[in-house]
């Protein structure tokens, strides 16, 4: 045996599938140097040679705790990775990966299908040309393999919808740690910081983007690129949703009119605010304020 291991392959029913999402294997495993890899212990449609490689039906996230080695794919040229990078296998997708002789080390790693991750990889939130992240050494990650395993260990009802919500929370880590520490690796997580934090304190009035660059010493295109791959949103954008945003507390917890709100949170005319409070939402402002107060229940009610 090539070192310690933890490794549990599951059954999932067609109410299962309905939930968007099941998995069928969870584990760990330490490689210690100069070991085989992969160990015999898998069944066999898990087991692969590293210079053959192989192919699955299923996705796969592999977290690598300690060591390094390397990995390549029909789509992505052979790489290092080491301690703090997430592997992605995708169904389909030939790929071979194995640690390094003299270092060996310690993966996790949790199995799944369904039409959830299907979604995700539709709209280019996880590409096959791109399934490496580097998220470090995260906690949060370890305790949810762990968390996984008991749950695969003691399968009670529900198990799977419960292991269908960990791989969403591994995945969500995966794209948000590894964004953010590409931003860490561009030295402008502080700069992009201290914009938002500008324009969360000025949103009221009219700065503007090129204002907000010129505070922070970045060009302005440079900064509309950047802010816009880090927060999801242009800079003008983002000034509007944190205006819409207020817009809705005010809406919903005073007797302001449209009128008063409009100005009270930047807007140049009332106008432009119903519009676009219409746009965002699917509400005109006093929709959403009969909607936030309960009051359409209220006249639903007193029809019955």
């Amino acid at each position: 045996m090539s070192g310690t291991s933890n490794v549990k392959y599951l059954s999932s029913s067609e109410q299962d599938t309905r939930w968007g999402l099941t998995v069928n294997t969870v584990g760990h495993q330490l490689i210690k140097p100069n070991s085989v890899y992969p160990s015999a212990s898998h069944p066999f449609h898990y087991l692969f040679s590293p210079e053959k490689g192989r192919i699955l039906n299923e996705y796969q996230l592999i977290y690598i705790l300690d060591g390094k080695g390397t990995f390549v794919s029909m789509n992505k040229k052979k790489m290092q990775i080491h301690s703090g990078h997430m592997i992605l296998l995708f169904p389909g997708e030939w790929h071979s990966y194995k640690p390094d002789k003299e270092t060996g080390w310690y993966e996790y790693w949790i199995g799944f299908k369904g039409q959830d991750i299907e979604k995700l990889v539709e709209v280019d939130f996880f590409r096959k040309d791109n399934p490496i992240f580097n998220i470090g050494l995260n906690e949060n990650v370890i305790q949810l393999y762990k968390q996984a395993a008991n749950v695969a260990q003691e399968q009670t009802t529900g198990f799977q919808q419960i292991l269908a919500g960990i791989v969403h929370l591994l995945l969500g880590y995966t794209y948000s740690e590894h964004k953010q520490n590409s931003f860490i690796n561009m030295n402008v997580l502080d700069q992009i910081n201290t914009a938002k934090h500008l324009i969360a304190e000025n949103y009221k009035t009219e700065i503007t983007p090129k204002d907000i660059a010129t505070k922070i010493n970045m060009s302005y295109s440079c900064f509309r690129k950047v802010f816009k791959q880090y927060t999801g949103f242009s800079p003008s954008r983002y000034k509007e949703e944190l205006r819409l945003q207020t817009s809705k507390e005010l809406l919903a917890n005073t007797t302001m009119t449209s009128q008063e709100i409009a100005f009270e949170v930047g807007f140049d005319t009332p106008y432009y605010f119903c519009i676009l409070f219409k746009k965002r939402t699917g509400y005109s402002p006093l929709e959403y304020r009969n909607l936030a107060q309960g009051k359409h229940i209220s006249n639903d009610l007193r029809h019955n």
